[in-house]
């Protein structure tokens, strides 16, 4: 029992230290969604001559009437970019590098209030796992020892808190989601997506929220277990304890019976017809000889 249960214990942790891993992976970094925007070209200069829309060399002229033959996708450029909680980046046309933008101001005026409360969200999530990872630790240790209640207790409330977390991971994820989903549309013109997916940080939020789900289930389990193995233990405890206390009991009185039995033999004797009275004789204040003689007087 203690080895099954201790492997039980083990699962979990690995599984809650998953999740949590994954969970602050994904609140740190900016690939929750990944695409490419398209901006316009820039003019071309003496260090830039590709990627760039050319006007000719008499483009400082004011009276000469500059003409651009590019129409169409080829009049914009395709950047990369990549989004977070916290910030957006993209390439950067002008230079190297990546440019970022805190995504909270990207976001519209009406949807700052659901992306805050994703943020908080996402923080009691990870605080609620750190809860639920260190309990789990501290059953894993009690698992270890002969004190089990002291372990189911503290079982029972790793469970608590990480079905808790678990719950509040998929409603803030829920939120982020649909809070980027409106900023592609109603977000700044100069940022909107052309085309855009979800990043490696998204999946590694979901699959946070897949272990923690995982740890939770398999503590109630082991919880469960626990609590129905020790109450068959303590069941057939009782009943061995009863079968023994009766078996005990029947030789006693098997014993104290047969005792009294042979110690308590009584030897009647009859009086004389006249008196019409019995005498009760102990047996042990009886003489054999005497009993002989009576017993012939009586039959002459």
């Amino acid at each position: 029992m203690k080895t099954t249960r201790k492997c039980r214990a083990l699962l979990s942790v690995s599984m809650n230290l998953l999740a949590l891993f994954f969970s602050i992976t994904a609140f740190i970094t900016t690939y929750w969604c990944v695409g490419t925007q398209r901006v316009p070209k820039p003019k071309c200069t003496k260090l830039r001559t590709h990627n760039c829309i050319d006007y000719g060399v008499n483009e400082t002229d004011p009276k000469v009437v500059v003409y651009s033959w590019e129409t169409g996708d080829d009049r914009f450029l395709f950047r990369q970019f990549h989004t977070g909680i916290w910030f957006s980046c993209a390439e950067n046309i002008h230079d190297e590098g990546e440019k970022c933008r805190s995504f909270i101001d990207l976001a519209p005026a009406s949807e700052r209030g659901v992306l805050w409360l994703s943020v908080v969200s996402e923080m009691l999530y990870i605080v609620l796992l750190i809860v639920g990872f260190s309990l789990m630790c501290l059953e894993l240790v009690h698992s270890s020892t002969s004190n089990m209640i002291d372990g189911l207790k503290l079982n029972a409330f790793a469970a608590i808190f990480t079905v808790l977390s678990g719950l509040l991971g998929m409603v803030a994820h829920m939120m982020y989601t649909q809070v980027f989903q409106v900023t592609v549309t109603l977000g700044p013109a100069d940022w909107r997506p052309y085309n855009w997916d979800y990043g490696w940080s998204f999946c590694m939020a979901w699959a946070s929220f897949t272990c923690c789900m995982g740890a939770s289930v398999t503590t109630l389990n082991s919880y469960t277990k626990t609590v129905i193995e020790f109450r068959h233990k303590r069941k057939t405890f009782v009943q061995s304890i009863r079968k023994e206390q009766a078996r005990e009991a029947l030789g006693y009185y098997r014993d104290h019976s047969l005792r009294s039995i042979s110690q308590t033999v009584e030897v009647y004797t009859q009086t004389p017809y006249s008196s019409g009275i019995r005498t009760h004789v102990p047996a042990a204040s009886l003489d054999p000889s005497d009993v002989s003689e009576t017993l012939g007087e009586d039959q002459c």
